[in-house]
């Protein structure tokens, strides 16, 4: 885990997520990484420098599905027979009561007694059902947590939803040994520019690397655009 945060690091640093749109696809290798490369003027001088970049296809495709999935799934929630109090601390009950809508978004609908104590305020109506995911009031805790330190200000999602969505975005996403022409793998390169975080996988595979200056590897250069 450790090498993997160096090397999204390392390539936050060389790339930025602009230069995706100006990769160009030199091609496929070994029907699962696409080979692009970079132009960039020399800070030193006028002349162009390439830069190689292996992409890998299965990856990158996994992450852009994966950040679709976060920013725009509404979770389904099943009713429960009666509500059930919270009970949660004043802190959790006040930004329970404050972010309905990123509650409903996760599969919770809660219900709010305005004339309750302090603490018996919410209520759960309804909780997220999944085919696969059991959810339970410990994930609304672990939500409630997650919108007051993100300030509310961007949707967040339970480990479990997390791992829910990680799943379903590898299976629906472009498989290692799938032949993919020119137009395939520059939308790829393109999604990547338009995620939140392009440099890593859900679970924690880098999507590319950097190869080295073109110049420095032709021969190898060759092969990849011969195969």
């Amino acid at each position: 885990e450790e090498r993997d945060e160096a090397a999204e690091a390392t390539l936050s640093r060389v790339v930025s997520k602009a230069d995706f749109d100006a990769m160009q696809v030199v091609g496929q290798f070994n029907l699962g990484f696409i080979i692009a490369r970079r132009r960039v003027e020399m800070a030193d001088s006028s002349e162009l420098h390439d830069d190689l970049f292996i992409v890998d296809q299965h990856a990158s495709d996994e992450k852009y599905n994966f950040e679709r999935l976060q920013a725009e799934t509404v979770i389904q929630s099943q009713r429960l027979l009666a509500p059930r109090v919270l009970n949660l601390p004043s802190a959790d009950e006040i930004t329970a009561m404050e972010h309905l809508d990123m509650l409903r978004l996760n599969g919770f609908d809660v219900e709010v007694d305005e004339n309750a104590g302090v603490g018996e305020r919410v209520k759960l109506t309804a909780q997220p059902v999944s085919r696969d995911t059991v959810f339970d009031v410990g994930d609304l805790e672990e939500l409630v947590e997650m919108i007051a330190t993100s300030g509310g200000t961007e949707v967040v999602r339970p480990t479990k939803a997390r791992r829910m969505f990680a799943s379903r975005a590898c299976r629906k996403s472009v498989m290692i040994g799938k032949a993919l022409n020119h137009k395939q793998m520059t939308t790829i390169l393109q999604h990547m520019g338009g995620m939140e975080q392009p440099w890593a996988c859900p679970h924690g595979r880098p999507t590319m690397r950097w190869v080295s200056p073109q110049s420095a590897i032709g021969g190898f250069h060759l092969l990849l655009v011969n195969r």
